[in-house]
């Protein structure tokens, strides 16, 4: 594999985060300012928006392990322990951010309920859904890879 075919993959990572960078400062956060004087929604807006700032870290936590991911295929390390390692890390990240969304999914409900807007609740649950997939896919992927290195260790000791 050359060196550079991961090129396009790291330049995507960095515009997601920079997206999300962007988003939180400059969009989440003065939507927070306004939205916590509404009596109505102002509390269950905030709690939504805390769970999506906390759930930032672990977005990031994972963008960093998949340019770790990248640089190791382009080092030709990609059936190594340091992959599996990555996905893992990148696993443990998406069913985190699944987790808190889970645990926010009531207050999406009250925003739905007092707003009379049953798409809030879709909203939440494509948070939920999004993350869960990419966990049971680098589930999936670090499942694989062990396999992999275990019949590629075998092999190399097969005389």
């Amino acid at each position: 594999m050359k060196k550079g075919s991961t090129i396009f993959l790291k330049l995507v990572l960095f515009v997601m985060a920079l997206v999300v960078a962007v988003f939180c400062v400059f969009a989440l956060a003065p939507f927070a300012r306004n939205v916590a004087d509404d009596p109505v929604f102002g509390r269950w807006l905030l709690l939504i928006i805390g769970a999506m700032y906390v759930t930032v870290v672990p977005f990031f936590i994972a963008l960093f392990q998949s340019i770790k991911l990248l640089g190791y295929i382009d080092r030709n390390e990609a059936f190594s322990s340091l992959s599996v390692a990555a996905l893992k890390k990148i696993k443990i990240c998406a069913f985190v951010i699944s987790l808190i969304y889970v645990m926010t999914m009531p207050f999406f409900y009250a925003v739905a309920e007092l707003d009379d807007a049953p798409g809030v609740i879709l909203v939440g649950a494509v948070l939920v859904g999004a993350s869960f997939v990419v966990g049971v896919f680098a589930y999936l992927l670090q499942m694989l890879l062990n396999n992999a290195i275990e019949i590629k260790t075998e092999n190399d000791l097969t005389v």
